[in-house]
């Protein structure tokens, strides 16, 4: 698929809330929020020049992780899907799926029928799970993970490309079975792998169109990704992402109760700028809130403030 990032300049995205409640990153607003809050901070964000905006994936979570992770984690493809027809320019991401979960021909389905429905807005963030309870209650062995993500993408990606796409396996081997609709994006929408483990690099090196840190980003860390694209034969163009984290547009009269990137929309864009010249594409933020309207407000801030100041 290649790059899906414009040329010459970093774009930014960001991880919806409400849609994901882990006590890592929820504001407290977010409790009682639900779908008419989702689809204002949606489309906030469409109006605003977002480039992305991001869906998390888990099916269901054991007792002893909820206090931390919570259990309310909203299905990435019906999320998706929705997303796709309440908003009209901004990319559908999902970060990150974990496709070994789902047969590969349901997951090929899935994201091109949103693609197909979204006007070819759909970017497909995959990564290996973390959670063993999960692999348990599907039967799928959690040590093996890595290779089940490996042979999910090639399958994925062999389904997008064909109409009857042959699936070597060993784990969802098949043939001569046909899929549509087709996704509008010329071979699918494009792969960016997650993690920032070894094997998340070499992953997102050999197989992805680009790369979702889950960590830090050093040039040290782009410069082995590209050496490990060469060592590859992959010299196509690759979209590296960066996590800048906790945002807030101006300065704030409130404690943030964690490190925050907070100031005038000069000093936010001076530090995004940081990234850019690393060789990073795009950079998804999380900007803070007490509320659904200050929220919105942010979001309007840092599109009509931040964003041109960025290329």
């Amino acid at each position: 698929m290649g790059t899906v990032l414009p040329q010459g300049r970093l774009v930014v995205g960001m991880q919806l809330p409400i849609q994901s409640k882990s006590t890592t990153f929820v504001e407290p607003w977010e409790a009682h929020a639900g779908a008419p809050e989702l689809a204002a901070v949606a489309q906030a964000a469409d109006r605003a020049g977002f480039f992305y905006v991001g869906v998390c994936d888990h099916i269901a979570i054991p007792s002893e992780k909820a206090e931390v992770m919570g259990t309310e984690w909203w299905d990435t493809v019906a999320t998706l899907g929705w997303l796709a027809g309440i908003t009209t320019d901004v990319r559908l991401l999902s970060h990150v799926y974990v496709p070994a979960y789902r047969h590969p021909l349901m997951v090929s389905k899935a994201f091109a029928t949103i693609d197909a429905i979204s006007g070819g807005r759909v970017i497909m963030g995959v990564g290996a799970g973390h959670v063993e309870a999960e692999f348990d209650l599907l039967g799928l062995p959690f040590a093996k993970r890595g290779s089940l993500l490996d042979e999910s993408i090639d399958a994925v990606r062999a389904a997008f490309a064909e109409d009857y796409a042959t699936l070597p396996g060993p784990v969802w081997p098949a043939a001569d079975l046909g899929q549509h609709p087709r996704a509008v994006q010329e071979d699918g929408p494009p792969i960016w792998v997650g993690g920032s483990s070894p094997a998340a690099l070499r992953r997102a090196a050999q197989r992805g169109d680009g790369w979702l840190p889950q960590g830090p980003v050093t040039p040290e860390i782009i410069s082995e990704i590209k050496a490990l694209r060469d060592k590859a034969g992959r010299h196509d163009d690759f979209d590296f992402g960066a996590l800048v984290g906790p945002v807030y547009v101006g300065e704030a009269d409130w404690d943030f109760g964690s490190p925050t990137l907070a100031g005038s929309p000069d000093k936010i864009a001076h530090v995004l700028r940081k990234f850019s010249a690393m060789g990073v594409g795009q950079a998804q933020v999380r900007l803070r809130s007490r509320s659904l309207d200050e929220l919105i407000d942010q979001i309007g801030r840092f599109g009509a403030d931040v964003i041109p100041q960025l290329g």
